[in-house]
């Protein structure tokens, strides 16, 4: 019988001195996700946890150095994929392939979804779930480290948001801290998972659901930034609802027998048109937005079939549900004037987002420690010829870490974007770290955030980001009184007054259909310019550009 893997508190308790010593003594043992370490007296902010403490995670940031190839040819090779939201077919197989090779189980299909997966190694508590988005962006296809549009394959997709990177880092952290727990023989468990679909609020809200959290303590994301940020407590931003509204009328000639048809397109446009006027009388915090995905046939027929897609956005659940609940009217309302039929579908959604502080204020420590990376004189020509082509004030790359960010007060929240990690953040406490892998002063959702997002802008950003998740990992492993803290500011302050409530209804199911045309009609063609790591050290030298390459 194999004998009970020690945790880390534990290996390190006749080490690190009276300190960790007296720290440690409240929580000696499992960790209970609703203990009340807050009311007891516990400080919220990290206290050290001694030498062995800061050794190992010194060990850690000097492994994630030693992996800074791999970490490169992941970044490159997902950077060439370049796929779509549900479609992400060669990103999830070549990562739980790695993932498969370094010992990690993996669970595929998560929630129905045939691009979610889960990756899991070790046993016991604490477990620390790690992730990333994986998709991109539509018609946003180019070269890298090329300082004006240059695409790779014209109109293909591509990460003009930078998320080929987030999973690489994870999984180079990942790496660093299994080494240390396996040496060790230290209890804890690490899940990998990825954002699938984020840009289309896709599959966070559904891996909620199907519980694929209900096990975890902490949940440290990562997100592309142009520099270091962590934050805490409600955030700037909005949470989202998506909805395709598909209207259904009957075809006629359009010439020689219009009355005889009930146009499908006209509710389209009738809603639109309404929704447009109503836009004065909506709250300044509110953003909505919409696509026709489906026009018609053709001119002579009339439409029988016309569909629209909206985002509507708010600050909170209540408002989001309020302005969704308006867009079913106007939808009713539209086909009730042009005599056609209405439904609709859930697409996506997102909850706002709201971070753990105890879990901010550990992560902002280490970020503090490992610092922005250096970058060197050509790293800052590209980013000062990029931010020129755009019209933006050179800037180059930033050279100081940002502070550490407190909760936004509902009535300064003008609103702005949104993530499906917030649907993750009401459920297990949880952070996003940003990490300085791209530009400052670029528009995002753009060909251009995808300029350094296959060069040493995003290769050393995604080695920082690395250290500082692998560090804070380790903190949460060492010191079981952190994942006390953490939940009792969950159950405490965070959810005290606010319940998390599903945006999607039981019936909803993931459309994992979408982007499925758009990436057959591209992926012949992107496919010949997929990273050959075997033949090429990066992705630059196999596409044969000079870095930087500006005009």
């Amino acid at each position: 019988m194999t004998a009970p893997r020690p945790s880390l508190a534990r290996v390190l308790r006749p080490l690190a001195g009276a300190c960790l010593l007296a720290t440690c003594a409240m929580v000696v043992g499992a960790v209970d996700p609703g203990g009340s370490a807050l009311a007891a007296g516990v400080q919220l902010r990290p206290q050290a946890a001694g030498g062995r403490l800061a050794g190992l995670k010194k060990e850690a940031a000097a492994d994630v150095d030693s992996m800074r190839e791999l970490s490169q040819q992941m970044v490159d090779q997902i950077f060439s994929f370049a796929e779509l939201g549900y479609q992400e077919v060669e990103t999830s197989a070549y990562l739980t392939r790695l993932l498969e090779k370094n010992g990690f189980r993996i669970e595929r299909d998560t929630a129905g979804i045939p691009t979610g997966w889960i990756a899991t190694w070790g046993s016991g508590r604490p477990v620390i779930a790690l992730g990333s988005d994986i998709d991109d962006i539509p018609q946003a296809s180019q070269k890298p480290g090329v300082a004006y549009h240059d695409p790779i394959v014209a109109g293909a997709p591509g990460h003009g948001e930078g998320h080929n990177s987030g999973m690489p880092l994870q999984v180079t952290a990942a790496l660093a801290v299994k080494k240390i727990m396996e040496r060790e023989h230290l209890s804890g468990t690490l899940k990998l998972w990825p954002g699938v679909a984020e840009e289309l609020g896709g599959g966070k809200a559904y891996f909620v659901r199907a519980g694929a959290f209900k096990d975890v303590d902490i949940c440290l994301f990562a997100h592309v930034g142009n520099n270091f940020n962590v934050s805490w407590g409600a955030r700037v931003g909005t949470g989202v609802i998506s909805v395709e509204y598909l209207f259904k009328g009957e075809a006629a000639h359009a010439a020689a027998n219009p009355w005889r048809g009930r146009s499908a397109l006209d509710a389209v446009e009738l809603m639109n048109i309404g929704w447009n006027f109503r836009r004065e009388h909506l709250r300044l915090s509110q953003r909505s937005h919409y696509v026709i995905t489906n026009g018609g046939d053709q001119p002579n027929v009339v439409p029988a079939n016309a569909s629209v897609w909206y985002y509507f956005r708010e600050i909170d659940y209540a408002h989001i549900k309020e302005l969704r609940g308006i867009g079913d009217t106007m939808a009713r309302a539209a086909a009730m004037m042009t005599n056609t039929e209405v439904t609709w579908r859930v697409t996506g959604a997102a909850w706002p987002q709201h971070f753990n502080r105890v879990v901010a204020e550990t992560t902002y420590e280490n970020i503090k420690s490992v610092g922005l990376p250096n970058w060197s004189q050509d790293d800052i020509r590209l980013a000062t010829a990029i931010q020129k082509e755009l019209g933006q004030a050179p800037q180059g790359l930033l050279t100081e870490i940002s502070r550490l960010q407190g909760p936004v007060p509902l009535e300064n929240n003008l609103g702005g974007g949104s993530d499906d990690i917030g649907d993750v953040s009401w459920t297990v406490p949880t952070v996003t770290l940003n990490y300085p892998a791209n530009i400052p002063g670029l528009p995002g959702h753009h060909w251009a955030n995808a300029v350094s997002m296959a060069t040493p802008i995003a290769h050393k950003g995604v080695t920082a980001g690395a250290k500082v998740i692998a560090m804070t990992a380790l903190d949460f492993l060492a010191r079981p009184e952190l994942v006390q803290q953490a939940w009792d500011y969950f159950k405490n302050v965070q959810t005290k007054t606010q319940a998390y409530a599903p945006l999607l209804d039981p019936a909803d199911q993931p459309l994992v259909t979408t982007n499925a045309r758009t990436m057959e009609q591209f992926r012949p063609a992107m496919r010949q310019f997929y990273f050959d790591a075997a033949k090429y050290k990066t992705y630059l030298e196999q596409l044969g550009i000079t870095y930087p390459t500006v005009r």
